[in-house]
């Protein structure tokens, strides 16, 4: 995957992150923060809500992911050209 088709496949998985941010009301990072602590449980009940949170987490860790390799590609082309 060369950086434009990360760039293109980042911008598609933020805009999937916003619709759920819009319909829980809450960042993406704080929800995947509750969700680990464990702070959610009370919503388990909800088939609905647990298949949604399923999905968020599972959308949220591929865009830390996605992250991590923009960032590593952006720092390795920008040490090999000698820039700040």
């Amino acid at each position: 995957m060369d950086i434009y088709e990360l760039i293109i496949e980042m911008k598609l998985i933020e805009r999937r992150l916003i619709l759920y941010e819009e319909k829980y009301g809450v960042l993406s990072e704080d929800f995947y923060k509750a969700l680990m602590a464990g702070e959610l449980e009370q919503y388990d009940a909800y088939d609905e809500t647990r298949a949604d949170f399923s999905r968020w987490k599972g959308i949220y860790e591929t865009a830390m992911r996605r992250r991590e390799i923009n960032y590593g590609r952006y720092f390795k082309n920008k040490t090999q050209r000698g820039t700040n």
